[in-house]
């Protein structure tokens, strides 16, 4: 069976201290001396997906550990809520502020906002524009590369699918992106529609049962997410049709959908817990004064019924 891997509370406060001691930058924004406990908020896009519920988990559970208060907000697809909420939280005294933005140029006003209030801030999944300090995020062009790949040879090189789009942020284009490319290998598959499930699981079932009415001979799709797949895998078996489904996160649902004989035949898993207490990490040593990268990204797995059983986030 294939391991998993796992970042513990004890790893971020390893990390952290192991980065601030590779070279400290410019003058610490905070102080590892002060008594006054640490205020860490995050702005997520959407607490309505469960990915989402596991990375807020994480988070409670990694600043309780470090006796930090902890601040989240949920935007709910709504950049201007996450403008206001953003605000709001730097008006609370945020020491570090992790940014899952629901759109990447949309926030740009909040995030230089945020920077010039002297705020740490770490784009956590998805990437934010903007004086951001570091962004951490799952490797989403290979993702979609490797759901293109496996289509490609799942469907023996021939066939037609289609693409369920999602909200225009980078993971989301970087996924289709990947997925074009891994089908690139494949000239006799045609990519014959793509359209936005907006993510979300009754929006992807309507749109999914447009496309097989309008594409009788459609043999596959790829969803940019677990969330839009688990729509689509509904109208596909309602509709007796044999078509192979391939997508992205690593849900529950899906990985139970993967291993049950169905047809979301794999998933490319992403690990939510790790993103955000790595993104903790990279955080704390910034504060510190460390310098840290640009970027962290992690690594996903492709998970079909051979290698999915144990796997969960």
């Amino acid at each position: 069976m294939k391991k998993f891997r796992f970042v513990s509370i004890g790893m971020i406060m390893f990390m952290a201290f192991v980065i601030t001691g590779c070279g400290s930058g410019d003058a610490a924004q905070g102080s590892v001396q002060s008594d006054e406990p640490l205020t860490i908020g995050m702005s997520f896009q959407d607490m309505d997906n469960p990915y989402f519920v596991v990375m807020r988990e994480a988070l409670e559970e990694a600043g309780a550990s470090m006796g930090a208060e902890i601040i989240t907000t949920d935007a709910a697809h709504d950049v201007l809520k996450q403008i206001n909420d953003i605000e709001d939280m730097v008006q609370r005294g945020i020491d570090i502020l992790l940014i899952n933005p629901t759109d990447s140029v949309g926030v740009r006003s909040a995030v230089e906002s945020t920077k010039e209030a002297g705020v740490v801030i770490v784009a956590v999944d998805a990437q934010a524009e903007g004086p951001i300090d570091s962004f951490v995020g799952s490797r989403n062009y290979d993702a979609g590369l490797k759901a293109g790949e496996f289509m490609g040879q799942y469907l023996d090189g021939e066939g037609t699918v289609a693409i369920l789009d999602g909200i225009p942020v980078v993971p989301i284009l970087e996924r289709v992106r990947g997925f074009r490319d891994g089908l690139a290998a494949y000239p006799g598959i045609e990519i014959v529609d793509v359209q936005n499930g907006r993510q979300e699981r009754d929006h992807a079932l309507s749109v999914t049962e447009n496309m097989i009415q309008a594409h009788p001979n459609l043999d596959g799709i790829f969803s940019v997410n677990d969330g839009g797949a688990l729509g689509s895998l509904a109208a596909i078996e309602s509709s007796g049709r044999e078509i192979a489904l391939v997508s992205v996160d690593g849900h529950p649902e899906a990985v139970e959908a993967v291993l049950g004989n169905t047809p979301f035949k794999a998933t490319v898993a992403q690990y939510p817990r790790d993103q955000v207490r790595i993104g903790i990490g990279i955080a704390l040593a910034k504060y510190w004064g460390a310098n840290i990268p640009s970027e962290v990204p992690i690594e996903v797995t492709l998970l079909t019924p051979e290698n999915a059983g144990g796997f969960s986030w």
